[in-house]
């Protein structure tokens, strides 16, 4: 795991990459307040960095972890399932950013594997989503948040180049200005791109608290039926599901088909309305 300074902050002259600041740049540019600009940029970005993935967000122990975009190139789409992955625990404990140095906010450039992140995390958010590598652009703020940019190759990709990476740096002011100037603008447009919804009001985010809300329920429930039930809860698709628990996509359905017939609910705005108790079971 490695943290250091962006080249462009050292005071050295270096500009991003010629190669990026052409048509590539032109693209990213056009796109700003668009819905397609997450997908568009990691497309034009992959002749520099071939990230399959990518998100960006905001975190911190004092602050509401916010999802602002997230797209995949090349791969079905499962950051958002990576995403409900990472609140359900791992964030908490997420030592991945290292700690600002300065007062002021700071700017640095986070490159890690999945073995290096460890434990939980890496096992609910990296190898359940064939995630093997990351680079990220990481804001340290004022509160103590940070705001990251972040790039992820997966197992099906080789490792990221020395190149590729000393090309990242030199684009990561580029980046990171592209990143925060698309969210003011998509959030001023009704129909763009708006952070994750969280959930429901009253309804809690952690595994074992949404257990318990539908054990209430109907105390009959399964283990494997809880396990699905509380991840739909929780924004997961059905294929996010069944990366995250080990399953296949037809055994998840089949347990969820079993869940919500003895709950008497067919939808999952009536499993939603189950948990926060505005709707009784059959």
């Amino acid at each position: 795991m490695r943290h250091w300074l962006p080249a462009s902050t050292l005071g050295n002259g270096i500009t991003p990459a010629t190669h990026f600041t052409g048509s590539a740049l032109g693209g990213m540019v056009q796109r700003l307040g668009d819905a397609g600009f997450a997908s568009g940029l990691l497309q034009e970005l992959a002749p520099v960095l071939p990230a399959a993935s990518w998100s960006v967000y905001r975190t911190g122990r004092h602050c509401q972890p916010t999802l602002f975009m997230s797209a995949s190139h090349g791969i079905p789409d499962t950051t958002r399932d990576c995403w409900w992955a990472y609140l359900s625990g791992p964030y908490r404990s997420d030592r991945t950013w290292g700690e600002s140095v300065a007062a002021a906010p700071s700017t640095r450039l986070c490159h890690l594997t999945a073995s290096e992140v460890g434990g939980e995390h890496q096992a609910r958010v990296y190898e359940a989503h064939g995630m093997a590598e990351r680079v990220s652009i990481v804001e340290h703020e004022n509160d103590g948040a940070v705001f990251a940019v972040n790039f992820y190759r997966h197992q099906h990709q080789r490792p990221f180049l020395d190149r590729q990476i000393s090309d990242f740096e030199t684009m990561a002011p580029v980046l990171l200005a592209l990143a925060r100037k698309h969210i003011a603008l998509a959030q001023q447009l009704p129909a763009a791109l708006q952070p994750t919804p969280a959930l429901p009001h009253g309804l809690p985010q952690h595994l074992p608290a949404l257990r318990e809300r539908l054990l209430r329920a109907h105390a009959g429930l399964t283990e494997r039926e809880l396990d699905v039930c509380t991840r739909l809860l929780q924004g997961m698709t059905q294929e996010g599901i069944a990366c995250d628990l080990g399953l296949s996509l037809p055994t998840v359905k089949t347990y969820r088909n079993r869940a919500f017939s003895r709950l008497g609910i067919h939808f999952r705005n009536e499993l939603f309305a189950l948990a926060l108790g505005t709707q009784r079971s059959a």
